[in-house]
């Protein structure tokens, strides 16, 4: 176990200060400080995150550092979140980490979130199985949705993508519009076990291919509500658990009518789901069902892995450090990255 890399990881790309330290795909500690500030304004205010961020990244770092049971000069080498991203957020963790490697004389590595969102899959207890290649991924986040092909650990094809707002995006604003508080995703889906998925109907957007539309069904979400509480003031109140339960069951039917069309068409049957959205119940119920009919396999990771976090982080890192793919001090933080 000695003689295997230990790479410390730090996420910053949107309000959640991570690090993570791993070795042999192992994960020997994982620390989050999440921002509670965001809430009372019913979304991410970027410059009270990069704050944020400057006030959490050192004490993230030691605990991560601690809970590993290492000292700092075992470190291999330094990853970081180099984007997509908040820029503030992104440049409080390149900067730290630039420091960081420096100082320790280790390597520096950058990440793209979306590729460690994916390759979350590959850390040693995210799943029973890691998939094998190619496979097909739906990542779905607050700020993304994408079906991805993963033909090896770096050689990925976008199939498919918002061309609007993300899935994440579409439960946050229908939160809103019910007066839940934010974020509004794990609401919905605690309530959502309470009601009835089909009391109400909510046309779906018809996109060609593989791209998906969520502009609409927020807007149509929207002007629903307004309607029905124009002719009764308690229409919310009475129909809150059937209504979340319809918006999920909309979302969800979205997403894994577009996931199964991508698999037949390119006859890959492994499908995995990345991103945190892929923590909604019904969205994971729904790929155990896909698995149990026998013509698919597919791959759930833990909670721990789902939302932003640096574990993913670390693991992209100890890919990349095995293939001496490495970065320097003049990597600059982007906001957009490719695949």
């Amino acid at each position: 176990m000695t003689d295997f890399p230990i790479i410390l990881g730090i996420e910053s790309s949107c309000d959640d200060t991570a690090s993570a330290v791993i070795q042999n795909n192992k994960i020997l500690s994982n620390v989050i400080a999440n921002q509670k500030v965001h809430q009372s304004y019913g979304g991410v205010v970027p410059e009270l995150a990069s704050r944020a961020h400057q006030q959490n990244i050192v004490p993230v770092v030691n605990e991560a550092i601690k809970q590993a049971g290492i000292s700092k000069d075992k470190i291999s080498a330094v990853a970081y979140t180099r984007g997509p991203g908040l820029m503030g957020s992104l440049l409080v963790g390149s900067s730290f980490a630039k420091s960081l490697s420096a100082s320790l004389d280790v390597p520096l590595i950058e990440i793209n979130h979306m590729q460690a969102h994916i390759l979350a899959h590959f850390i040693d207890d995210a799943n029973e199985n890691s998939p094998d290649f190619p496979f097909l991924c739906l990542t779905v986040s607050g700020g993304h949705t994408q079906i991805v092909k993963i033909n090896d650990y770096f050689e990925m094809e976008l199939l498919g993508e918002t061309i609007d707002d993300a899935a994440g995006e579409a439960f946050d604003k229908a939160g809103k519009v019910l007066g839940l508080d934010y974020p509004s995703g794990p609401i919905i889906d605690k309530l959502a076990k309470e009601g009835n998925p089909d009391k109400f109907k909510f046309s779906k957007p018809k996109v060609d291919g593989f791209n998906f539309s969520f502009s609409g069904l927020k807007t149509a979400i929207l002007y629903f509500i307004q309607k029905e509480v124009k002719e009764n003031p308690d229409f919310i109140e009475e129909n809150l658990n059937d209504l979340c339960a319809s918006i999920q069951k909309t979302i969800v039917d979205i997403l894994m009518e577009k996931i199964i069309a991508a698999s037949e068409k390119s006859g890959i049957n492994q499908i995995a789901i990345a991103g945190g959205v892929s923590a909604n119940s019904e969205i994971r119920n729904r790929l155990n069902e896909l698995a149990k009919s026998g013509n698919y396999k597919t791959f759930v990771p833990k909670f721990e892995y789902t939302t932003d976090n640096a574990a993913m982080i670390a693991m992209v890192g100890q890919l990349k450090f095995e293939r001496s793919i490495f970065a320097d001090s003049t990597s600059k933080s982007v906001s957009k990255y490719t695949l």
